[in-house]
């Protein structure tokens, strides 16, 4: 058996998680003085109604090896292997720390096969690595399988998203390469997504509508009007929005899967609420 590990900026839904035995490893939300763990002790609806009034945003960090070391350890007991999927190494010191944690879990476990995955990913584009990882290894397929199979998610998977303002990625540093719009954005939609590991803007947009034909058309850009697709629509206090991407959604591709998803604390800090998105990778 092999055991899949990662952390919670993929966004996992809870039911998944536990379906598919995830063993997934907090970020750390430093509100104040108060340093919490995300998904455990801060959820997405109570920090997204208190993000809305807060005058200065948290901070966030990535797990420490140590973090990364009990989730290995955890899973050791009941695995032959362990695969790691972290965010991308781009935006977040989570792969060096995992790294760091696998090197220590190796020396000490050497019977238990661990490789670390940058999947360049974030959100559910992360997440849904882990899910189909997770659900190779249910097979009894081998490691090199489980291996390959998060490899091609992560490759052919994309994440696009249009917030209500540029306000909370700019604040928060991880504005990456879409830095050139702030300035321009009143009530602009912006529309952002990841490309080689890195936040890339992707247009503007004057209306949430047309922000969500913009997503639509992207997607038809990537893998073409009418295709198979798993997908995850994923928002920050905003799941009344969804239905209507959704709807446009389901119009110009076969969904053959559908998750719901909210996103963290520790990515909500930076995006906002008002967040709406999706991610998605076609399915042969």
């Amino acid at each position: 058996m092999i055991g899949i590990l990662t952390d919670t900026t993929a966004s996992i839904p809870q039911r998944l998680i536990e379906k598919l035995h995830i063993e997934v490893v907090p970020y750390y939300v430093h509100r104040g003085l108060e340093t919490l763990r995300d998904m455990v002790d801060v959820k997405p609806g109570e920090f997204a109604e208190w993000l809305t009034g807060a005058n200065r945003l948290p901070t966030t960090s990535n797990p420490a090896p140590g973090d990364y070391f009990r989730g290995l350890r955890n899973l050791a007991s009941r695995v032959q292997g362990v695969l790691a999927l972290t965010m991308t190494s781009k935006g977040s010191g989570a792969y060096q720390s995992c790294r760091a944690a696998v090197e220590m879990f190796r020396e000490r476990t050497p019977d238990v096969r661990v490789e670390v995955v940058d999947t360049l990913q974030v959100a559910m584009s992360q997440g849904w690595v882990a899910i189909e990882a997770a659900r190779a290894a249910m097979t009894d397929v081998g490691f090199e399988d489980v291996l390959n199979k998060a490899r091609e998610i992560a490759r052919n998977g994309m994440m696009i998203q249009t917030a209500d303002t540029l306000r909370y990625l700019r604040m928060g540093g991880r504005i990456g390469r879409a830095q050139h719009l702030i300035g321009s954005l009143l009530n602009i939609k912006p529309i952002i997504s990841m490309a080689e590991g890195e936040i890339v803007a992707l247009g503007t947009a004057r209306s949430r509508l047309k922000s969500y034909r913009r997503i639509v058309d992207l997607m038809q850009q990537r893998v073409g009007e009418g295709a198979r697709i798993k997908v995850a629509f994923t928002h920050v206090a905003a799941r009344e929005r969804l239905d209507q991407l959704q709807a446009m959604v389901n119009t110009h591709f076969e969904c053959t899967e559908i998750v719901i998803s909210e996103l963290s604390p520790a990515l909500a800090v930076h995006s906002g609420p008002g967040t709406v998105g999706v991610s998605f990778f076609p399915v042969p």
